[in-house]
């Protein structure tokens, strides 16, 4: 049926000469079902099958470095002009802030979406079928300078800190082997960044921090401002940012307030979906940092008397909530209290409270059909 209403609502050749693709109403919904839409160095590609990934990568490694912003090509592109021509310096820390370095490798390593033997649903009981390893793209933090990893490979990426008033300076390399060879970039929000450090790749328009190529660094500064106070996502906004970020490249910063106390227990929670069109394997998994069901999802544990803040992140195209059996917040730090939160793609909820009530909890997103395909897991308080 779906299947169905994908191919009625397509129309394969736009018939502009691009050889885009134009999507229907009905065709967008089913899109969202899984498969997705790339737009790629004039290119639309339809990832709805095996095969497709492949093409998009085809496609993403045919887009060369541009010229940069003040190429010719630029000059005459309409919309083009004085803004173009800027230059910026690179920021430094307010007075009593510092500079906080992070070197971060793209790597491609084989994840495991259960990693469970057998793979089993620790909440049902249940054991859960067929094949769940596929080929990741993920941000795994490195030694200084490159010299080493400092963990492994995971999905999300390694959570960027600082405080107020520094500066985050972030080395990247793409280290994505030969098959899979092509430009990726890091993009901030939350910070304070220059077009220089945008880390998003714009065609002609595209600055040095929008393209870094196979085997090549680029140096990200990011200032982290009074407004930056919380946590934001990072994630890939290069040619094939779609299906990079959908593959596991992404993770999250934290910007603390300065001077002020940290929780005891503060823990970055992403929740998405890993689908055929991405991974290859046969079936959906509803995800919390990469991992699906309970006992494979991470477990969350705290003491009574501790602060904990969770911060809760949607990065995929869906809408998700955020509920924890047995426990309250009041919802972005106002009077109103919450124990299920909607968070949407991109955003970020922070759920803090003061724990007061041992046991073992149930936290999962409350769409059922995610939470019944893995969205959800295990929150241990003991006394």
């Amino acid at each position: 049926m779906m299947r169905d209403a994908m191919s009625n609502n397509l129309n394969r050749d736009s018939g502009d000469g691009s050889g885009g693709l134009s999507v229907g109403r009905r065709g967008f919904l089913a899109a969202g079902a899984g498969a997705f839409l790339c737009s790629i160095g004039g290119q639309n590609i339809l990832v709805e099958k095996a095969g497709d990934a492949a093409k998009a990568d085809a496609a993403a490694a045919r887009v060369k470095k541009p010229a940069g912003a003040k190429s010719k090509i630029a000059a005459v592109t309409p919309g083009a002009g004085a803004v173009d021509q800027l230059e910026f310096q690179t920021p430094q820390p307010q007075p009593g802030g510092k500079v906080v370095e992070y070197w971060i490798e793209a790597t491609a390593p084989l994840w495991d979406i259960v990693p469970s033997r057998p793979r089993r649903d620790f909440w049902h009981g249940t054991k859960i079928a067929g094949p769940s390893v596929f080929r990741a793209f993920v941000y795994q933090q490195m030694t200084e300078g490159f010299a080493a990893p400092a963990g492994p490979a995971a999905i999300p990426g390694p959570t960027l800190e600082c405080e107020v008033g520094d500066v985050l300076r972030v080395h990247v390399r793409n280290g994505l082997p030969d098959k899979y060879a092509q430009a990726i970039t890091m993009h901030p929000h939350g910070v304070r960044y220059t077009p220089e450090y945008d880390g998003a790749y714009m065609g002609d328009f595209t600055r040095a921090g929008g393209y870094i190529g196979p085997g090549e660094e680029f140096t990200y500064t990011w200032e982290a401002i009074p407004e930056s106070a919380g946590a934001w996502p990072y994630h890939d906004h290069g040619p094939n940012h779609t299906l990079n970020s959908m593959r596991g490249l992404f993770g999250g910063i934290i910007v603390h307030p300065k001077g002020q106390p940290r929780a005891d227990v503060e823990k970055m929670i992403f929740l998405h979906s890993l689908a055929p069109p991405t991974t290859g394997l046969k079936r959906v998994f509803q995800c919390i940092n990469g991992r699906a069901y309970a006992g494979n999802t991470p477990t969350i544990e705290a003491k009574v008397g501790q602060e904990v803040a969770l911060h809760v992140f949607g990065i995929d195209d869906a809408f998700h909530d955020f509920h924890i059996h047995g426990h309250r917040w009041h919802k972005d730090g106002g009077n109103f209290v919450s124990d299920n939160q909607t968070v949407g793609p991109a955003e970020t909820i922070t759920v803090r409270f003061k724990e007061d009530n041992p046991g073992r909890w149930l936290y999962h997103c409350h769409v059922m059909s995610h939470q019944d395909n893995g969205m959800a897991g295990f929150y241990l308080v003991t006394p």
